[in-house]
């Protein structure tokens, strides 16, 4: 009989564990859905089907205020550190190894590894020293904030783009004459998109989704959709918030098919 090799499909108990793990990640997901229709006032009471929440928080002028704040404030923090981030991968990659490289490494992905907190009273307190000395305020701190913390989120795609890109082309574009920019222009840039998009639409969904930083550093009247939500939650729950919820997840997964659809479109 020939040997098939390992397969971790065929390990004892492999079938209820992964059901077991989808159960656990999409249950309380397609519960928040359903109860977003509830017509009931209780967050845990069915009352029927309405989409009244859905139509109130549609018509909530705070909900949309902070909705258009968090996704200005996405699309700039994901352009600052998809730009920082594929500058850092083209800087560790496309050259020999250098001592220390190990090092920039780690601090280039340093807010992965501290808890995030830690980096939101950090940001705090540099906010506070710059706002003292200059006198300026805005909402271009929480931008900032966002872009630093989003930078290894857009990093690690790009850098294993270009670990995983043949360097044949390039060396090539060099052999014919072309300068660095050339060759980066009309080769790296190409062959790196799918690699930057990824990292962009990584980067737009962890802003879109940040609470703690956004918390520390926001100013009065500087709410995002998800520091709304839990102030909401403090004061009253109500399915409004299933709803508010469930339209921000069906963002975030149109963003993900769109994604998917165009990286396999580029690959075919």
């Amino acid at each position: 009989m020939a040997n098939r090799g390992f397969e971790v499909a065929r390990l004892p108990g492999f079938a209820t564990t992964a059901a077991v793990v989808f159960i656990a990640l999409y249950l309380p997901i397609f519960t928040l859905v359903a109860y977003s229709f509830n017509a009931s006032q209780s967050v845990a009471v069915w009352g029927g089907f309405s989409l009244d929440w859905y139509v109130k928080a549609w018509g909530n002028q705070q909900i949309k205020d902070a909705t258009l704040r968090s996704l200005i404030i996405a699309v700039f923090a994901a352009a600052i550190s998809t730009s920082v981030a594929t500058m850092a991968a083209l800087g560790t990659t496309r050259r020999a190894a250098f001592k220390g490289q190990t090092f920039i490494y780690v601090m280039i992905n340093q807010p992965l590894m501290v808890p995030e907190i830690v980096t939101a009273v950090a940001l705090l307190i540099l906010f506070g020293i710059i706002k003292q000395a200059t006198g300026i305020q805005g909402i271009g701190y929480v931008i900032l904030a966002h872009s630093a913390f989003c930078i290894p989120f857009a990093y690690l795609p790009i850098r294993a783009r270009l670990e995983g890109m043949d360097l044949a082309l390039e060396t090539a574009a060099a052999d014919l004459y072309a300068t660095p920019w050339q060759t980066f222009r009309r080769v790296t840039l190409p062959l790196l998109a799918p690699g930057i998009a990824a990292g962009a639409m990584l980067a737009f969904v962890i802003s879109l989704d940040d609470v703690v930083i956004t918390e520390f550093v926001k100013a009065g009247g500087q709410d995002t959709l998800p520091t709304y939500m839990l102030g909401q939650l403090r004061r009253q729950l109500t399915p409004e918030i299933n709803a508010v919820s469930s339209m921000l997840l069906l963002v975030t997964v149109a963003l993900l098919t769109a994604f998917f659809l165009l990286t396999r479109k580029k690959n075919d």
